[in-house]
């Protein structure tokens, strides 16, 4: 079982940035590649960024494209968001997901790839 936890949202007004973070803990000595979902009131659950486990691939949401940024840290098992320019429409709880792979380079974007997920971490951008 992996465990996971992310931390860093908040209420921001729009323009503003945040990171977020996801620590993962328990079975975490194979790989894992990671994702970023977000969930906005009375919406379905979207693909926001995805990153392979070896941090070299990466893949984002058109909707976030150049200004999200995910990024990770193996040797902390932490895996990160930067989100700058925040919109209004920004405003989700994000929850992070993992997915265990032997495929260091592959990026996973679909919710039913991934095995794990965190409880989420609420963002709310102000306008």
């Amino acid at each position: 079982q992996v465990q996971l936890e992310e931390s860093g949202g908040g209420l921001v007004q729009a323009g503003a940035s945040l990171r977020l973070s996801c620590a993962g803990s328990g079975r975490t000595y194979s790989g894992y590649a990671m994702g970023w979902f977000r969930q906005a009131p009375g919406k379905e659950r979207e693909f926001v960024a995805a990153i392979s486990w070896s941090g070299g691939n990466t893949h984002y949401a058109d909707s976030v494209k150049g200004r999200f940024t995910i990024s990770r840290d193996n040797a902390k098992n932490t895996v990160y968001l930067q989100m700058n320019s925040l919109k209004p429409e920004d405003t989700a709880v994000y929850y992070c997901a993992a997915r265990a792979t032997v495929y260091v380079s592959t990026y996973y974007g679909n919710s039913y790839e991934y095995d794990y997920w965190g409880q989420g971490t609420q963002v709310t951008v102000s306008s």
